[in-house]
Order: C-alpha cells, then sequence, then structure tokens
C-alpha cells in the first residue's frame, strides 16, 4: 500500500503519543541530548539499522552531545505519512537504552 499524506489535525493527533516530536506540517523532529558524543554516534547506528528494518530513512544530524532526527516521506512530495510516524515510534523506544534525554 501506498503511503498517504497526513493532515496537520492528524499529524497533531499521533504526536501526542511521541513526546519530544513536533512538526512544521512538512516534518516530524525530534532533538535528543546525551551526556557524551558515543552515546550519540551509537544511537545513529541503531537508528541505521531500525532504518533498513523499514525501508523508511530520516536526515540525521549529530553534534557533539545532540541529534536531531527529521523525517518525512519522500515519495509523497515530502509530507508527513504513517511510516514517519512509525519511526519516530521505534526511535522513542530504543532512544533509552543509548542514555538520551
Amino acid at each position: 500500500m501506498a503511503a498517504k499524506p497526513l493532515s496537520r489535525p492528524q499529524i497533531d493527533e499521533r504526536l501526542k503519543e511521541l513526546p519530544g516530536w513536533t512538526t512544521d506540517g512538512d516534518r516530524i523532529t525530534h532533538t535528543y541530548a546525551f551526556d557524551t558524543h558515543p552515546q550519540g554516534a551509537a544511537m545513529v547506528v541503531h537508528i541505521a539499522q531500525v532504518q533498513e528494518e523499514l525501508n523508511h530513512h530520516a536526515d540525521l544530524l549529530l553534534s557533539y552531545n545532540k541529534l536531531t532526527v527529521t523525517v518525512n516521506t519522500h515519495s509523497v512530495g515530502g509530507k508527513v505519512t504513517d511510516l514517519d510516524l512509525e519511526l519516530a515510534r521505534r526511535l522513542m523506544e530504543i532512544a533509552p537504552g543509548h542514555g538520551a534525554h
């Protein structure tokens, strides 16, 4: 089944289940903080594995102790879909194991 863009109200409602994630309507974003750089780098590797499982990829920006994840679905014109929200949900599950706060 092809991904379909979600409306802003749909996105806002679904983000209530994903604390810390925000939207500008065209993408969802979350910034994780870490005590050390290696914690963030390890999470990037874990995210890569999750992305491969889902066949859906985010933009990742790793700085010293912060990791910003931004995701939308390019195949529907860069809009937010269920694929993006599923990826966000999976990342919320793995983040505590990497010391993210």
